[in-house]
């Protein structure tokens, strides 16, 4: 088989950059470039003894078929890119053995990609497979691409794609020399394994290897979307002993070094692929024996939102494991999360995850560290700042209530409360709306009572403390009750108090809620013996 000459494969090199750059004038460049390849000597059948031993690049039929074809492109590409015309000549060209017109059909592949809107009917499918098989590189990085294209826009079926036996080609060009081939074959995968039924066929055919070695690759790309691919394959949890064979963990320790990766969405990606994976007790204490908190600590610094976002996330999911909360709880950790609320107090997912850790790691014997580090204060300064409508604000308001409960952390507590933190705190017991913050707020509230500097704090909104204990008094609910009663109880004692409450006629509301009480006990003693009889 003969090839193109020099001349022609400059024209094909130039007319990729061209379409990379996209320019208006599309379709005249793909008219003149085909033209002046297909007017070339090299093409053209020689009578000479030695070009007879060699079969035509071009047939005669396909020689028809591209002039046809450019004149489809000239006139009626932007009429009807998916006509039957077209359909005809594009296989014929994708199924050629002259790269030059299987170039032109992955073009055609490739601007129908980025500028199509409407669904690819499923026999503008069949090309492909010639397309992806191509021996020629240019022919599969185009037709790659454009695949990636059709697939993140939604217009192919998923399942189609598995069922027009494209997936054995894609997989085969994971194992590509070329960066860009295996950058756009891992894509592929990563979009098409969403689907249960898809990544069984996908761990079947031995993908999961292949994309674990792509990890290592020198090509930030590559590595972000084999990442990204075994990420949405981690996402089910069926698929975890695959991944991580007991006898190499290949995957883990690859995916932990690339934590420390300076391109930003690859690290952020090990993140989310990690806590895909973190899904056991074991997996968690391996990632943590592996070295990762270091990396996660530095992690919590970075510059890019996602990474911040993703580390956090991954470290809320270790935290939850007891016998990791002791490596957790290190001053580097701790003064990692406090550095971290001061600086994003508005960010809610930071927020609400890092308040999530705290508390974690507050129940175990830890609590002192984490009382004598930043992160109360920068607790306190977040709820200030986070709106009533957010669910961080249940998460910090949850921590600080937890740690209200313990002696040191309270004290410390008390430190950092001024009037604007106490203002805050009062109105978030007081409103109705959002009851899991009001009843951490009025916790916190009941845990400091008997302070003296507190006591003075509390004394400036007498009228708004007793509003929301008689709010409590009535709640349906039984916590909100006895939260009410305990804390009227603890602000009895003092004088000023103790007058507000008689003047606000408080012990009359007291007295309905025994009465209903003792009358609620009264029906729970009569159905226990019904039930009994």
């Amino acid at each position: 088989m003969g090839q193109l000459c020099g001349r022609c494969m400059q024209l094909l090199r130039d007319f990729i950059g061209f379409v990379q750059r996209m320019s208006s004038d599309l379709v005249q460049g793909i008219k003149e470039c085909l033209t002046l390849i297909s007017k070339c000597s090299c093409l053209k059948q020689n009578s000479s003894k030695n070009r007879q031993l060699y079969k035509p690049i071009l047939q005669p039929h396909e020689r028809v078929t591209a002039q046809e074809f450019l004149q489809h492109i000239e006139t009626d590409f932007e009429m009807s890119p998916l006509g039957k015309d077209p359909l005809e000549a594009l296989r014929t060209l994708s199924f050629s053995e002259n790269p030059g017109l299987q170039q032109s059909a992955a073009l055609y592949y490739l601007h129908m990609s980025q500028h199509m809107n409407i669904p690819l009917p499923v026999e503008h499918l069949e090309p492909f497979y010639a397309l992806l098989s191509s021996a020629d590189l240019e022919v599969q990085q185009m037709s790659s691409l454009s695949l990636v294209n059709f697939l993140l826009e939604g217009n192919i079926d998923k399942e189609l794609v598995i069922q027009m036996g494209l997936l054995e080609p894609i997989l085969d060009l994971l194992e590509s020399e070329d960066p860009t081939v295996q950058c756009n074959s891992c894509a592929c995968i990563m979009t098409l394994a969403v689907s249960e039924k898809i990544q069984q066929v996908l761990c079947k055919e031995g993908a999961l290897p292949v994309l674990a070695l792509l990890l290592e690759s020198p090509d930030s790309e590559v590595q972000y979307y084999s990442c990204a691919a075994l990420s949405n394959l981690a996402a089910n949890v069926q698929h975890h002993k695959a991944l991580l064979r007991p006898s190499d963990r290949f995957l883990l320790r690859t995916l932990i070094s690339l934590l420390s990766s300076s391109v930003d969405k690859v690290s952020s990606q090990a993140c989310v692929c990690l806590r895909n994976l973190a899904t056991s007790a074991d997996i968690q204490a391996e990632m943590v024996a592996e070295n990762a908190l270091p990396k996660l600590c530095s992690l919590l610094a970075s510059g890019s939102e996602d990474v911040r976002r993703a580390s956090i996330a991954l470290l809320w999911i270790l935290s939850q494991h007891p016998p990791n909360q002791d490596t957790l709880a290190c001053a580097e950790l701790l003064q990692s999360l406090g550095t971290l609320l001061a600086a994003h107090k508005t960010d809610s997912v930071i927020v609400g995850h890092t308040a999530c850790i705290i508390k974690n790691l507050s129940l175990s014997k830890n609590r002192q560290r984490i009382t004598e580090s930043c992160c109360v204060e920068g607790l306190l300064r977040t709820m200030l700042l986070t709106d009533t409508q957010e669910d961080s604000l249940r998460y910090v308001t949850s921590c600080l209530a937890e740690l209200a409960k313990q002696e040191g952390a309270m004290l410390h507590m008390v430190q950092w409360m001024d009037e604007p933190l106490t203002k805050h705190l009062v109105r978030l017991a007081g409103q109705l709306e959002y009851p899991e913050p009001s009843f951490h707020a009025a916790s916190i509230i009941q845990h400091m009572i008997g302070h003296e500097k507190m006591m003075i704090l509390w004394k400036h909104h007498i009228g708004e403390i007793q509003a929301y204990i008689k709010n409590f008094l009535t709640h349906q609910e039984v916590r909100f009750q006895q939260l009410g009663i305990s804390t009227f109880c603890r602000l009895r004692a003092d004088l000023d108090f103790s007058l507000a409450f008689r003047e606000s006629q408080m012990a009359k509301l007291l007295e309905q809620v025994r009465q209903q009480t003792e009358e609620t006990q009264e029906l729970l003693r009569v159905a226990m013996c019904h039930e009994d009889s």
